[in-house]
């Protein structure tokens, strides 16, 4: 597959989202409030590209399309663009920057709080999404890094259903979504425990028992 002719446009396609909100304010299309529907459009954008992110791996697997791994690094930095713009437009058009309230703001309301975890979390996620940054940690230490992905999606989920206060059926198929997803990780690393443990268990053959038998 060739990747360069993929990665242009899925590029423009991720993009779109930030273009339709950019019309919106322009246009004056977003309803009475345009500074919460650009703020909370973007922060459920983050959301949705987490999903479509942990979503690559179940993908390759059931289809075998192993070139979708490639796209994975990508479609994660878009995570943490729309998680920026979600944090940027809550500090500049709704708190316009006045740090002593932002700071009440953070203490007083459990959803901002998490919310302001998983945008943390994520720097560090984003500034070693590089085949710099592999070879610097080490695969295992990179992938242990990488792994709290897993906590930044239920905290977002989390935020997401303390931020609604009537309607929770989004918030919830979120959360369905991200634990399918979960899920079959975890099914996946059973599977593969229970593969290794009956491979240390299983019969040696006769001739390696023998040849064992003579070295000692």
């Amino acid at each position: 597959m060739n990747l360069a002719l993929i990665k242009p446009p899925l590029f423009l396609i991720c993009l779109g989202p930030l273009a339709y909100y950019a019309w919106g304010v322009q246009a004056d299309a977003l309803g009475a409030n345009p500074i919460e529907a650009v703020t909370r459009g973007m922060g459920t954008w983050a959301l949705n590209f987490l999903l479509i992110t942990l979503a690559v791996t179940p993908l390759r697997k059931f289809s075998g399309w192993n070139w979708l791994i490639r796209l994975r690094r990508m479609l994660g930095l878009f995570v943490f663009f729309y998680a920026a713009l979600h944090l940027g437009t809550y500090l500049w058009f709704d708190q316009f920057f006045d740090w002593a309230e932002i700071a009440k703001d953070i203490l007083k309301r459990p959803f901002i709080t998490v919310g302001m975890i998983c945008v943390v979390l994520l720097v560090p996620l984003a500034a070693t999404s590089n085949s710099i940054a592999i070879r610097k940690l080490g695969g295992r230490r990179w992938q242990g890094l990488h792994r709290s992905v897993y906590l930044i999606g239920l905290l977002a989920v989390l935020h997401y259903f303390w931020m609604v206060k009537a309607d929770i059926s989004k918030p919830l198929l979120y959360a369905v979504l991200l634990g399918a997803l979960l899920g079959l990780r975890i099914w996946w690393r059973l599977q593969e425990r229970n593969r290794q443990l009956a491979g240390a268990y299983s019969p040696k053959p006769l001739g390696r028992i023998i040849s064992l038998a003579i070295k000692k």
